[in-house]
């Protein structure tokens, strides 16, 4: 399945989709080097430019922009949390199944953090124009609507406990982003913001 398919198919017709990914063979690290490496970069790169070339209007100050190493150096870090963060949602996702019914599978559940990403990893280049950064949240609630979609189907959860399941992982998600957030922001943020010029 290429690249471009896949990312089409999980966002258009996420219920046609899940079934077929549920049925593939993989390993972490193909679905690592096939799909989340060159997906989970879109954002940080789309960041990088808008921080650092584009910059953000601000009232009374005009365009502010990051400095070239601090832009690289946050865009470095988000990547980085980026792809951790999937792989931990994943363990989160596989070590609840049995709670809610569900059959524990570290790939399945690697598959399913992955795919329901998608929109949030595309809209991400959204983040080249700092202003529209808020579109990417809005693709990050529609990837939680493919997460409840494929949560029976890839970790066979019964579809009655599938609300329940989705809202325990988001919970969890969230934490996730805090602290990966505040990780990013000890390494990233140091230089953030004596680098704008």
């Amino acid at each position: 399945m290429n690249l471009i398919e896949r990312a089409k198919n999980i966002v258009l017709q996420p219920k046609n989709e899940w079934p077929v990914i549920a049925g593939e063979t993989t390993s972490v690290a193909e679905l690592y080097k096939s799909y989340i490496i060159p997906l989970a970069a879109i954002g940080p790169v789309a960041l990088f430019l808008g921080m650092s070339l584009v910059g953000v209007s601000m009232p009374l100050v005009g365009t502010v922009k990051m400095s070239f190493i601090s832009g690289l150096s946050m865009a470095v870090v988000s990547y980085v949390m980026a792809l951790a963060g999937v792989f931990i949602i994943a363990l989160i996702i596989d070590a609840l199944a049995p709670n809610f019914g569900g059959e524990k599978n570290q790939i399945q559940a690697l598959k399913l953090s992955a795919y329901a990403y998608t929109p949030a990893w595309l809209a991400g280049v959204l983040h080249v124009i700092p202003m529209l950064g808020m579109l990417v949240l809005l693709a990050s609630i529609y990837g939680l609507y493919l997460l409840y979609l494929g949560l029976p189907v890839l970790m066979k959860a019964p579809e009655d406990k599938s609300v329940a399941y989705t809202a325990v992982v988001v919970v969890c998600a969230i934490v996730v982003s805090l602290v990966l957030g505040a990780v990013a922001g000890m390494f990233g943020g140091m230089g953030g913001m004596t680098g704008m010029h």
